[in-house]
């Protein structure tokens, strides 16, 4: 099908309303929704779980299946109104014109199929062109995509690649007919940060090359401020604010928006001077939204009379060509207030070393042909390779890397599902590293637990919230009586906050938030005196990461727990930590005060991390750093240190002493180590990753 010509907006979203269908009722979805994308523009639709944003792409795709519906409003596709389309004029724009990226790339490949032969049926079936010209074009998009090799990736399956080469193989498909719209759904959300930050490059320098419009879903406000010209907050399925990246970001107009930034750690967010303020209350059920604002009985500028009467309009920003914002008291709210934390913490002195690791090892034996391991030859997988620290009471330790660092495999040792291949953990004195968690006391396994990073798979659907709680405390040996162990109960619930009334629900009728508060009451169960928390507020939405990430550290505070936080966001490992411990393929590159690992010298992965993580602040300047290369195999990794075939910096390390050697760990100033053949004083000339601008 040849391509419309059509020179005004790629699209226009005016007053859309979805709604989907159930037996009982009509559910809103989305209501009184516009936005317009013009030529080469990247727009950016932001807002938390269930406000919409997924229902907008589906409406524009016109893919709302058997229950959804478009109630009112119009979409129009470079000025053709898509609702009036046929089907298969609409097939034909799909894919052809219109492409979009999922959050999963493995929703969008066929596994049983060649990578070639996917990404040659685009261009063949819309465009009808031949096989050769396909190929060649598969080619083209693939370097395009800066993926390596494109002559082997063409012949592999989906699976023979890792996450960031599938979710690039999914943009070139999108790719591969130049559509004039992209709407990219959560399109990093799976992927780690060094690769998200690649992707986004990627995403970014594809738009300028071939014009294309952008429609970019997602909850993360850094990634948008990067990659986005226009931003459209929403909420409760509504527009809340549209405005230019500017607009939004430095002259907020929507008490939600500015909500929505004070709940996220930006530098210069600290856990005891200056704590995130968490939005309060909760997100509305569709079926369950208030008259009027919906945003109003979540906001500290609610006016009862004014807000709740009747739906409130986008109204437009005086000066401001495209700036809206859907709030009736924009000209009585002063949004220059700076934030007022309801509380602050005096900063609690770290204790005695209640952990201690010592050249911790962890190795796995795996067939080298792992898919038909009958050959009877054997790799060593390095899990963790002489890991050493100490954790003292009171404090917080991140644990920070990529996916395949090991942080989750020392986590699986510290808790005893897996035994230590060499090396000492002692909890207090005693050695527990070869105790496997059957085979440990009572209270070692209370004094160690674990948050986990998905509440939804750690709950038992079948049994109420309180008698998980319950049942905790049953195999911890806690009270005399049932009545003590359901009193105790009651008392973790109100730890973590949840009403006692919650005590009766059953996990589905909990949000993610409030599952991961159960989560977090059932690892306290026993008294735990080391909290091992795994990736616990990545599963959760901006303004519920603030609120648990605050409930942690009080529980900390009142209970003096040690908290192992394993993260890849280094925006929370700032906020909250006061060591960090950055690994790299089982080594520990990096151990050091926040502020040690924050600011130069870095460890060159350390650097590159810094640099890649997305920050939601227009005064922020970063260095530009993006790793090439995916990170090594476990199974297969490189000779020497193994950072070095990512590294920068090795051209300025004599001779090839990082191919061949494992890096010595360097103790510089006030105990911060750095695990890198680099000269001391080359590491001191490094410059700041993250300045504020000048003003």
């Amino acid at each position: 099908m040849s391509k419309i010509s059509y020179d005004g907006p790629i699209l226009e979203i005016d007053q859309l309303s979805i709604s989907f269908f159930t037996r009982l009722r009509e559910i809103p979805a989305v209501m009184d929704f516009s936005v317009v994308v013009q030529p080469g523009e990247a727009v950016g639709l932001v807002g938390e779980s269930g406000c919409g944003k997924s229902t907008v792409a589906l409406g524009v795709m016109q893919d709302l299946g058997v229950n959804g519906s478009i109630v009112g409003g119009k979409i129009k596709f470079k000025g053709q109104d898509l609702s009036k389309m046929s089907p298969e004029q609409l097939r034909d724009i799909r894919g052809n014109e219109i492409a979009m990226i999922y959050q999963e790339p493995m929703a969008s490949l066929n596994p049983a199929m060649k990578v070639g032969k996917q990404l040659i049926e685009v261009p063949i079936i819309h465009e009808g062109v031949s096989e050769e010209e396909a190929l060649r074009r598969a080619k083209e998009v693939l370097v395009d995509v800066k993926l390596p090799d494109p002559e082997r990736i063409l012949k592999s399956y989906p699976h023979q690649l890792s996450g960031g080469q599938q979710q690039r193989i999914v943009i070139a498909m999108a790719l591969m007919s130049k559509p004039a719209l992209l709407i990219l759904d959560e399109p990093t959300t799976a992927l780690d940060v060094t690769v998200e930050a690649a992707v986004v490059d990627l995403v970014k320098d594809l738009g300028k090359k071939y014009g294309t419009s952008m429609l970019f879903i997602s909850h993360n406000l850094g990634l948008i401020l990067e990659t986005c010209d226009q931003i459209c907050v929403m909420y409760s399925g509504e527009a809340v604010e549209t405005g230019s990246i500017s607009d939004v970001f430095d002259k907020m107009q929507h008490p939600y928006t500015q909500a929505l930034f004070r709940s996220i750690p930006l530098p210069g967010a600290d856990k005891n001077s200056r704590p995130l303020v968490a939005i309060p209350g909760n997100f509305p059920l569709p079926h369950e939204r208030p008259t009027g604002c919906n945003f109003g009985p979540r906001c500290n500028y609610f006016k009862d009379g004014l807000c709740n009467i009747q739906a409130i309009p986008m109204n437009k920003i005086k000066g401001f060509e495209r700036h809206f914002s859907r709030c009736s008291r924009i000209e009585e709210i002063n949004w220059d207030t700076p934030i007022s934390s309801s509380s602050q913490f005096e900063s609690l002195p770290p204790g005695d070393v209640v952990l201690k690791i010592d050249n911790l090892k962890k190795y796995y034996e795996v067939a080298a042909n792992a898919l038909f391991g009958s050959s009877g030859t054997y790799k060593t997988v390095k899990a963790n390779e002489t890991l050493s620290f100490e954790a003292r009471e009171s404090e917080t330790l991140a644990i920070v890397g990529e996916s395949g660092c090991g942080k989750s495999t020392f986590a699986k040792v510290l808790m005893g599902l897996e035994t230590a291949t060499d090396g000492d953990i002692l909890l207090d004195k005693d050695n527990i590293e070869s105790t496997p968690i059957e085979a440990r006391d009572t209270q070692t396994v209370a004094d160690i637990q674990m948050v986990f990073q998905n509440p939804f798979d750690t709950l038992n659907p079948s049994m109420t919230v309180g008698r998980q709680i319950v049942r905790a405390l049953e195999v911890f040996k806690y009270g005399e009586s049932d009545d003590e162990r359901h009193d105790r109960m009651l008392q973790l619930l109100d730890l973590v906050k949840l009403p006692r009334a919650f005590a009766t629900r059953m996990p589905r009728q909990l949000s993610g938030g409030q599952k991961q508060r159960v989560g977090i009451a059932r690892a306290f169960a026993g008294g735990a005196r080391i909290v091992v928390a795994d990736e616990p507020v990545s599963a959760l939405d901006v303004s519920v990461q603030a609120a648990v990430t605050d409930l942690l550290m009080e529980i900390q505070r009142k209970e003096k727990t040690t908290l192992l936080f394993i993260s890849h966001d280094l925006s929370i490992v700032r906020y909250l930590s006061d060591r960090v411990m950055v690994m790299y393929l089982g080594h520990v590159v990096e151990l050091g005060t926040t502020d040690q690992v924050f600011s130069p010298p870095y460890h060159p992965y350390t650097e590159a991390l810094l640099s890649a993580v997305p920050i939601a602040d227009t005064s922020i300047e970063k260095k530009h750093i993006v790793l090439e290369g995916d990170i090594p195999s476990a199974m297969n990794p490189p000779s020497g240190c193994p950072f070095q075939t990512r590294c920068r910096w090795k051209k300025d390390v004599p001779g090839s002493l990082c191919e061949t050697e494992i890096p010595p760990i360097k103790t510089l100033d006030g105990g911060h180590q750095i695990k890198c053949h680099l000269a001391k004083s080359k590491l001191e000339k490094m410059e700041p990753v993250i300045k504020i601008a000048a003003e």
